[in-house]
């Protein structure tokens, strides 16, 4: 696989820069049974995508594909058909659901489509193939009522600094319907002072920037882990940064990973006894489930919230929950 890479870069090629080239013995290898087609597979995955989710996803996707190509003895790019790629979702159906089907096939359709592009191959074979049928009216992420969610809060001790930060953290996910993602990212100069109120900046996806007034609560809660971290003038330092030690009495230089967050919200939500299996997103359907039931409208939650659709927004809205609930208290036995 290194020699197809190094024969991929001969030429007027640039050569392939260092941290691509220690990537060589994972890459699927499928796509690297010419030079062009190393070329232009890994030309796909650092020119075209640039969110990192979607491209270890599609990278993932790419990856499962070629092995089970491998598995049938396709070990050429020049004799995938679409029978093989319909055959491939058919068998991906078994046992995934439909949303990950179907974004696998986006994730060939793209790559083949650039390597048509490329004249690595001369059609997409994927692109006649077409995808699981899925529709959803409310989404799965697990959520917390204002009650234990306020439990949640109370619990963290916050005589610590990474008690003051994890409690921070979480606040600033449910007032502001943040992203874990754009949390994380999130330097000192994005809580700033404007008319007398604390606000927040937030890096979305798709490079969109959002500012909010921060909810007195989160106000207070910032502003405590911000002078005890006496982080105050690092400006352009990271807001939410990892701890230096288990005890939580310091904190490095570095942010926090998602996988941090993850981990904490479980062990914060474990010694609060709460059951549920929260998650990093939960915090954003808690937030726009409690905002639409106290006369909140749907649009101005699409807008906090960064989504495209209102109907986006509506996924995260578990008022009928609730209702629900009620209804099935009805059989009285």
């Amino acid at each position: 696989m290194t020699q197809a890479l190094q024969l991929a870069t001969k030429g007027n090629s640039p050569a392939l820069p260092r941290h691509l080239a220690e990537l060589a013995p994972q890459l699927p290898a499928l796509f690297l049974t010419s030079p062009s087609a190393a070329k232009g597979f890994i030309d796909f995955f650092t020119a075209t995508i640039r969110n990192r989710n979607t491209r270890r996803a599609y990278f993932k996707a790419a990856s499962r594909f070629s092995e089970w190509c491998k598995a049938r003895g396709l070990d050429d790019l020049a004799r995938l058909e679409t029978i093989h790629v319909s055959a491939y979702v058919e068998e991906l159906q078994q046992d995934h659901a439909a949303p990950t089907v179907k974004q696998h096939l986006a994730a060939l359709r793209m790559l083949f489509d650039w390597l048509v592009v490329k004249q690595v191959i001369p059609t997409n074979p994927a692109h006649p193939v077409r995808g699981p049928k899925h529709s959803v009216r409310k989404g799965k992420t697990p959520v917390l009522n204002v009650d234990e969610t306020r439990e949640l809060l109370d619990a963290i001790a916050t005589d610590t600094m990474m008690g003051l930060r994890d409690r921070a953290l979480i606040a600033l996910m449910v007032f502001t319907f943040a992203r874990v993602g754009a949390a994380i990212k999130m330097r000192v100069e994005d809580y700033f002072i404007q008319g007398r109120k604390g606000w927040v900046r937030l890096h979305e996806k798709g490079s969109k920037m959002t500012s909010l007034p921060c909810h007195h609560r989160l106000d207070e809660m910032l502003e405590a882990y911000i002078t005890k971290a006496g982080i105050s003038k690092d400006a352009k330092g990271w807001l939410f940064r990892a701890a230096a030690s288990k005890n939580g009495t310091a904190l490095t230089d570095r942010p926090m990973s998602q996988q941090d967050v993850h981990t904490m919200i479980r062990r914060r939500a474990a010694a609060a006894g709460i059951k549920t299996k929260i998650g990093c997103h939960t915090f954003r359907a808690t937030g726009i489930t409690a905002y639409l039931k106290n006369g909140g409208r749907l649009e101005v939650a699409q807008q906090m919230a960064g989504h495209e659709s209102s109907r986006t927004t509506g996924l995260y809205d578990r008022r009928g929950d609730d209702v629900s609930l009620d209804e099935v208290e009805r059989i009285a036995i």
